[in-house]
């Protein structure tokens, strides 16, 4: 796979293709936040000043879309990651960061039920995105099963499906601020090894 994109380099995009995206991915970004993942595309490429064709040259489905403007945020989310490498306590790190990705899943409406379906997807662009994310929490699930403090037996992919659970909880559920904080002590309780 490496010696495919050493022989076939990803050329620069004209200037104008690179005003074209840029401008996509910020309507994009301001129409789920403001809409939710299920905004409209023909919508975003109107507020773009582009055609419909010009977005899909660019993203060839709504996933490849998401992915892009997700993209700042997985970045954030994976160097919070690393720095809770190092955090004195593996399971309150491994819990801090799993809340970070419900409140990134908070920020747009749908994402946690577009992450959960991308899932049965492999070779989706937002499928895509989780392999860095399942990288991540695996490295600080590891170190909090090491620690004693969660069992050996609790899988990553089952624990961000657990953790998209709760943000699609949250999200049908605006008026209980506490209630990620609530599930995901309950999802806890239920991970920890047994004593005795």
């Amino acid at each position: 796979m490496a010696t495919e994109a050493a022989q076939d380099p990803v050329r620069p995009m004209r200037a104008d293709a690179r005003r074209n995206y840029d401008r996509l991915l910020a309507e994009a970004r301001s129409a789920f936040t403001e809409h939710g993942t299920d905004a409209s595309l023909e919508d975003i490429a109107r507020r773009a000043g582009v055609g419909i064709g010009t977005l899909y040259r660019h993203f060839p489905n709504r996933y490849a879309l998401m992915g892009a403007v997700f993209q700042g945020e997985l970045d954030a989310l994976l160097a919070r990651s690393r720095e809770l490498l190092d955090a004195e306590r593996p399971c309150a790190a491994l819990i801090d960061w799993l809340r970070a990705v419900i409140d990134h899943a908070g920020t747009y409406r749908g994402l946690a039920r577009a992450l959960m379906s991308a899932a049965q997807d492999k070779a989706s662009a937002l499928a895509r995105c989780r392999v860095p994310m399942r990288e991540a929490g695996s490295a600080l699930l590891a170190r909090a099963q090491r620690a004693g403090s969660v069992r050996d037996d609790v899988d990553i992919a089952d624990l961000l499906q657990l953790t998209n659970a709760i943000a699609l909880a949250v999200e049908a559920t605006p008026d209980d601020p506490d209630l990620a904080d609530r599930l995901l002590g309950l999802t806890f309780t239920g991970l920890r090894p047994p004593h005795g």
